[in-house]
């Protein structure tokens, strides 16, 4: 099995040695490292893109050298992607970025609307904060968004929301349905995505079986990824991967 979705140390995951070593060890075939960028123009964003290493759009030749010599030590397929933040209105920066970075592939994610992250460490119980239903779809309008940009291979952890306490289950079914329709009309193609495998309370795998189940059903493809931030990580998110691909009969697509 490869996986299409890891991180190194030019974003917010680890070393690639000992990254590499525990692939192999996972029994992967092949690894995609696919580093976190940001484009945002937005001043509060742009600190955050510094805080958490989010400008690979500087390091990105550095990191692709790194990766050739690699590929020398390393009985592993070892691919050179991107992991970009959408944000609607920034298309024609992120078509700019990868048609200059000419990456093997590129993911698109949603992590933050407006001025609040998707991410369980926001609390939607603050006075400032939006209304959980809301931002839900907000944060909905915007995957969908991004998959009908056209500009990503594949979409990654579609319905991060539902991983948060304080979001989960508050999508529509309207929100469900249009982003079918999204994804089985595009080029791009969502992950089943391992980084909470395992986690009580939290759903395995995104997508969850309920939006996992309509793709299905509409004949949507998928690629495979552990999101793997740490070496330690690859061992469980790969077995938990491959045991949910084999129960469901998945072919995973390559992105490369």
């Amino acid at each position: 099995m490869h996986d299409f979705h890891a991180h190194s140390t030019y974003s917010d995951g680890s070393a690639f040695r000992p990254m590499l070593e525990a692939a192999v060890e996972a029994g992967l075939e092949g690894v995609g490292f696919a580093d976190h960028c940001s484009l945002t123009t937005d001043p509060g964003w742009r600190r955050q893109r510094d805080r958490f290493a989010r400008h690979f759009d500087l390091t990105y030749e550095r990191r692709r050298a790194a990766l050739e010599q690699l590929r020398e030590e390393y009985d592993i397929a070892i691919y050179d992607a991107v992991e970009v933040d959408y944000e609607p209105g920034l298309e024609d920066d992120i078509r700019s970025f990868l048609a200059e970075g000419e990456f093997d592939y590129a993911l698109g994610s949603v992590h933050y609307v407006g001025d609040h992250v998707a991410f369980a460490s926001e609390d939607f119980s603050s006075p400032d904060a939006p209304e959980p239903a809301a931002f839900v779809a907000d944060y909905y309008d915007a995957v969908i968004r991004l998959v009908e940009s056209e500009l990503f291979d594949v979409a990654a952890h579609v319905d991060l929301v539902e991983a948060h306490p304080q979001l989960a289950g508050l999508r529509s079914d309207e929100h469900v349905e249009r982003l079918v329709d999204a994804l089985a009309e595009s080029r791009t193609v969502p992950e089943v995505n391992a980084k909470r495998a395992k986690r009580d309370g939290k759903p395995d795998f995104h997508p969850s079986d309920d939006l996992f189940d309509a793709l299905v059903e509409r004949g949507v493809r998928f690629t495979v990824g552990t999101d793997t931030h740490r070496p330690e990580e690859f061992a469980g998110r790969t077995e938990s991967l491959r045991a949910f691909v084999d129960e469901r009969g998945l072919d995973p697509v390559s992105p490369v």
